[in-house]
């Protein structure tokens, strides 16, 4: 399926999916000159670094201790009264340091030497290796950071340009590019290609729709956990229970409305021994019991919500519903290899039509 998607679509994917759409419209041309993906990428990135270059990179704190001959932070009492450190004229000390060696740099600069024994171009990846090493003389000298220690290093949102050049650096990681495209995505890892660009997907849907809705009053929310109504349990049944958990869900509280939204990137049809082409049941049968499994009559919403289930579109487009004791269920197609235009009309339009 992803060996059709123009580039340009999975760029747009990943901005939404990034929460960097507010970029959409400043890379037209390198977007269109790139021949493949890491070489985007890698031209976008080395761009960002030289552009935090030019104003500075953002420093933060880190935590240190050092035994000290004056007081910084606060003391380590048992440190410097264990070690008689006093009787030197010494203290140890915790403290803040401000340094420039912090997580964001540290990924962004194993991104660029990653880069640079990726991509092609041997101007390019001399440019990643020299911006590589313009980090290290800067004082960016840690070892790449873990996604724990990233998610604890909060970028403002005024800082766009540290969010971008963070966004860009994370999709050299977060999953491998793929290393072979041209205009599409074509890579030598077919399965890898395809979680790339279902977890684009993923991620893209839900920051679409809270873009489009949040302004109508809608509340989007991601991987919410639903609990099964059971009574009755025998002691072992909740270590074998599969647990629920929707991809994307909408609730407009004042006008009483939820929509249940779970995003396959899988063919929404498939063959039978009678005919061409069916609902996966599977997946309907899923979509159904997070709708009927949460009625609750001290929840309203709850006993009208509407399901979705949203696919790429693979042959033919497919938009149909119809009622099942009381909610809606429909089965929406979106078209990943449409024109730019219409792609993302239909990417932010996924509820349109009703």
């Amino acid at each position: 399926m992803s060996d059709s998607i123009p580039l340009r679509n999975i760029w747009l994917l990943f901005l939404y999916a990034a929460d960097l759409v507010e970029f959409r419209d400043r890379f037209e041309s390198e977007v269109e000159a790139a021949r493949d993906l890491p070489d985007l990428i890698a031209n976008l990135l080395t761009f960002a670094v030289e552009e935090r270059f030019r104003r500075n990179l953002s420093r933060g704190y880190r935590a240190r201790a050092a035994t000290l001959t004056r007081v910084r932070g606060r003391i380590n009492l048992l440190e410097t009264n264990s070690r008689r450190l006093m009787d030197r004229g010494q203290v140890a000390c915790r403290f803040q340091e401000h340094t420039m060696d912090t997580p964001r740099n540290r990924l962004v600069r194993a991104a660029l030497n990653r880069l640079a024994g990726t991509v092609q171009a041997d101007q390019l990846a001399g440019r990643c290796r020299q911006l590589a090493e313009g980090f290290a003389r800067m004082g960016v000298t840690g070892a790449r950071p873990s996604w724990g220690d990233i998610a604890s290093d909060q970028i403002g949102r005024n800082e766009s340009t540290d969010r971008f050049m963070v966004a860009l650096a994370r999709m050299v990681f977060d999953l491998m590019i793929p290393t072979e495209i041209s205009g599409r995505v074509a890579g030598t890892e077919p399965d890898t290609q395809q979680q790339l660009v279902r977890r684009l997907f993923e991620r893209a849907v839900g920051n679409a729709l809270r873009l489009e809705l949040a302004p109508q009053g809608w509340q989007v929310s991601q991987g919410r956990r639903l609990a099964w109504p059971a009574m009755a349990q025998t002691s072992g049944i909740a270590a074998i229970l599969p647990g629920m958990q929707t991809d994307i869900e909408l609730n407009h509280s004042r006008e009483g409305r939820r929509i249940v939204i779970d995003t396959k990137f899988t063919s929404i049809l498939t063959a039978s021994s009678y005919r061409e082409a069916i609902l996966k049941s599977g997946y309907l049968y899923q979509i159904y019991a997070y709708l009927r499994t949460q009625e609750d009559s001290n929840d309203p919403a709850s006993l009208t919500a509407d399901g979705m289930l949203l696919h790429p579109q693979t042959g033919g487009a497919v938009d149909e519903a119809m009622e099942v004791q009381g909610h809606q269920m429909r089965f929406k197609t979106i078209d990943l290899t449409a024109p730019p235009a219409a792609f993302e009309h239909g990417l932010r339009d996924i509820i349109g039509g009703r």
